[in-house]
């Protein structure tokens, strides 16, 4: 059955690697890409989403989205990982002839949810305002959205904790207020954090053969991914990199891959442990608990990592040869 899908996203190297996979496979409908700052400005992210949907052909309508967090002072773009405009040292080019949907983001979000009821997955792979943003304006969202998945958070497992801080994933970390929002709002949720993100890895070699098996697609991951290795080999000693978005994309495509843990989530939303993600598992009652009258959600704690990742080579291999 093909699923519906929103991807709100920070395009960003490993942003494009999850939009090609949504795109390449053939149980998935990519409606939007829904564009929010992070591993670039908004005007970098909306950009890249233009230049992926003209370079690829996409149906998908690409949607400006925040330019900044609720509450707290923006980090600013993340150009040590994904270069100065999100993809590495290739700059793309401005796209003249197609224009973003004129909504923001997150009223495309509520449009599309209401006239879809039911159908349409909402799939974040990074910081969370756009999706936290619609349901400040719309709260009866949360009944019409099928799932929401976001790629984001560490909870501790696996030994993975933080990776802009001792204790906080970078897109959590951008927007905690509105991760909290999100997490806690009464709709289904996945969390595909880095306990599981960072158990699966896209070696050099891996990268190098995808692309001379997946054609084009191939050649431009391989293009866009020569900065993210420099960066995961000078700064973590990595010969290649974690699948962070495209796990996201993955789970969407195959529930099977992943063990998940239920439990509501909050995240901590100042201090030194902001951005931090913690979820209640043990189902016990507390005489202060400000978890106990949240929705449980589900967070990843294990994946198949080699079934993950002849999932993705099949299907940009597939794509390629179209």
């Amino acid at each position: 059955m093909v699923q519906k899908i929103i991807l709100d996203t920070d395009p960003g190297i490993d942003d494009a690697m999850a939009i090609l996979f949504a795109e390449a496979h053939p149980d998935i409908s990519l409606e939007a890409i829904t564009c929010v700052y992070g591993n670039a400005t908004i005007e970098n992210a909306t950009a890249n989403a233009l230049f992926l949907k003209k370079k690829y052909s996409l149906k998908a309508d690409v949607v400006k989205g925040a330019d900044k967090p609720l509450e707290r002072p923006p980090v600013g773009a993340t150009t040590i990982v994904h270069g100065e405009t999100g993809f590495g040292d290739f700059h793309a080019p401005k796209i003249e002839d197609l224009k973003a949907d004129p909504r923001p983001a997150y009223q495309y979000i509520i449009d599309s949810v209401r006239s879809q009821p039911g159908e349409i997955t909402l799939v974040a792979v990074g910081p969370l305002t756009n999706l936290a943003l619609a349901l400040k304006a719309a709260p009866d969202i949360v009944d019409l959205v099928k799932e929401v998945v976001v790629m984001g958070g560490a909870f501790g497992v696996n030994g993975h904790r933080g990776n802009v801080t001792p204790y906080a994933e970078a897109n959590i970390h951008d927007d905690p207020h509105a991760a909290d929002l999100v997490f806690t709002a009464r709709w289904p949720t996945t969390i595909i954090g880095l306990d599981v993100t960072q158990q699966s890895f896209f070696t050099r070699q891996y990268l190098d053969e995808l692309h001379g098996a997946a054609g084009e697609p191939g050649e431009f991951i391989w293009k866009i991914s020569r900065f993210y290795l420099k960066f995961y080999s000078q700064k973590l000693g990595l010969e290649g990199c974690h699948v962070h978005d495209p796990s996201a994309i993955a789970y969407v495509i195959d529930k099977s891959l992943f063990t998940l843990r239920e439990g509501p989530v909050r995240v901590v939303t100042d201090g030194p442990a902001e951005g931090h993600t913690i979820q209640k598992f043990d189902g016990r009652p507390y005489p202060h608990d400000e978890w106990q009258d949240k929705p449980s959600q589900r967070i990843g704690v294990a994946v198949e990592d080699k079934r993950l990742l002849a999932l993705y080579w099949d299907t940009l291999v597939d794509y390629g040869k179209r």
